[in-house]
């Protein structure tokens, strides 16, 4: 038996490995968090919320979560198979500073988690806002940091617990978050097309405003072509399609009111008391209201100037 381990002292690889399984944890955590987060906020969405209407779930936070989490997490599970492999052929490894230091700031830090989310739960109870999801948020910071808790403070005591089970009810719960991660963001090859219709929106609001601000209130007139609106002076370029190279379709409907058009992939989404729906926007038809949802194939939006509210600037 090495001296330095009955001693206290670590090894540098045993430094390594437990320094890896404390970060790895930590991210694997707060990317669990963050995608069951979002997809709770796509499921429940809270009416009361600020843009209620619009899709308020991050899919980026998503991706990157599902991107940690299939990387981080097997390394974690790793890391610690290996560490508790060196612990039952070497018991005296139990004692190793680095390891009771970093098992006791680790339980230290889900306590004050447990603690914290506690305090929010009386908090928003006494603020009226118990809603599904929340409890859910609560559900999931209690599971992160209870499983936390219950398996450091197993190790630090040296306590007999059903490993394999309670590790495969761990490794069960994520695979399902992950899983259903998955489907909600939705293939790589799905995400290109909207991105794309996320472009083609940017591009029609840049368009719509430029032809408002620095065309209308400017000359008092509607540019006769989509082109008219080229400015390099002002460093203006009219973006075309990104997917097909082509200008957007534009046209003249009136003294004050014109058309854009743009040919979308996908159906753009609202949130309702059940979740996230498409719009199912007619195709060629314009939308609500001045936003920007829409349908698949080509649709138009009907803009009408309001020359109160965007009056001609009088040289």
């Amino acid at each position: 038996m090495n001296t330095n381990t009955q001693a206290g002292y670590s090894t540098p690889r045993d430094t390594f490995l437990y320094l890896l399984g404390l970060v790895t944890l930590v991210a694997s955590a707060i990317s669990f968090g963050m995608l069951v987060y979002q997809l709770i906020d796509i499921r429940f969405p809270d009416i009361l919320r600020q843009g209620y209407y619009g899709v308020t779930a991050n899919y980026d936070l998503i991706r990157s979560a599902l991107a940690t989490l299939v990387i981080v997490f097997p390394v974690f599970f790793w890391t610690s198979r290996v560490l508790h492999k060196d612990i039952v052929a070497d018991p005296a490894k139990r004692e190793l500073r680095i390891r009771r230091w970093l098992l006791y700031f680790t339980v230290f830090v889900a306590s004050l988690v447990v603690i914290g989310d506690l305090i929010t739960l009386i908090h928003s109870f006494l603020g009226g806002d118990l809603t599904t999801a929340f409890i859910l948020k609560v559900l999931t910071v209690f599971f992160i940091a209870g499983s936390t808790l219950f398996y450091y403070l197993s190790e630090l005591r040296n306590r007999d617990y059903p490993r394999v089970a309670f590790q495969g009810l761990i490794i069960l719960v994520v695979a399902l978050a992950v899983s259903y991660g998955f489907y909600v963001a939705g293939s790589p090859q799905n995400q290109r097309l909207v991105r794309f219709d996320q472009q083609k929106v940017n591009d029609l609001q840049s368009i719509q405003s430029y032809l408002v601000y620095n065309y209308w209130q400017q000359k008092g007139s509607l540019p006769a072509s989509i082109d008219a609106l080229n400015d390099p002076i002002s460093n203006f370029i009219v973006p075309k399609d990104p997917q097909t190279g082509q200008s957007y379709e534009y046209r003249v409907t009136g003294q004050h009111s014109f058309q854009i058009c743009a040919s979308f992939n996908k159906e753009s989404v609202m949130q309702s008391p059940t979740g996230i729906k498409p719009m199912t926007a007619p195709v060629g038809s314009d939308t609500l209201n001045g936003s920007w949802d829409h349908g698949v194939g080509q649709v138009c939006f009907d803009r009408t100037i309001d020359p109160v509210l965007y009056p001609v600037r009088l040289k």
